[in-house]
């Protein structure tokens, strides 16, 4: 039995947006600048949901890798805009551990707070940091499934050694999902999780 390749590549229209590899986001505020203007990109372009995010060096503030939401484009549940970043970060760097030995510490910007399964991944990832725009409310009051997060999820990375940051450009993230929902965007996954009566 054969099985396909899994493939997950960028927009064509990403590295025009990310023209300078050395630039360097030295403050919060403009590493999320830059992680909600690839969602509002990505809304525009029509290449996939109202998500962006970034990993970044935390000492440099320079850009490893971005990510935007690709469910679908790419047809993977998965492929959320914190997924792609982490992913496309690891690849780079060479490890699946992004808090490895001998690399700087790194940190997740994310337009919107992670669902329940990026929330997982931020586990696993190896960043130190997290640093979110929009809430789980503002996501879900457009109509998006966040999936069943732990009440005290901060909490939880911060006893990881995960740093968490709300709100940074929230408004501005806010308003990237109020114009994808005003558009008629998909709001994939609508069963909010929900099947109908078991199958037998």
């Amino acid at each position: 039995m054969t099985f396909p390749t899994i493939e997950i590549a960028l927009p064509e229209w990403i590295e025009k947006a990310l023209p300078d590899e050395s630039k360097v986001y030295p403050r919060f505020e403009d590493r999320m600048d830059l992680v909600i203007a690839l969602a509002r990109q990505n809304v525009d372009a029509v290449t996939g949901g109202p998500f962006g995010a970034g990993i970044f060096d935390m000492r440099s503030g320079r850009l490893i890798a971005p990510g935007v939401n690709l469910v679908m484009s790419a047809n993977y549940s998965v492929a959320h805009a914190e997924i792609v970043a982490m992913m496309l970060a690891q690849k780079r760097v060479g490890t699946y551990d992004l808090g490895a030995d001998g690399l700087p510490p790194m940190e997740l910007v994310s337009s919107t707070e992670p669902c329940a399964m990026c929330l997982g991944a931020v586990v696993w990832s190896g960043v130190r940091r997290l640093v979110c725009g929009a809430r789980d409310t503002d996501a879900r009051a457009v109509g998006f499934d966040e999936g069943p997060k732990p009440d005290d999820w901060i909490g939880a990375l911060e006893a990881r050694g995960i740093t968490v940051l709300q709100d940074v450009g929230r408004a501005a993230s806010i308003q990237v999902l109020e114009d994808y929902a005003a558009r008629g965007g998909v709001i994939y996954n609508p069963r909010q999780g929900a099947f109908g009566a078991k199958e037998n």
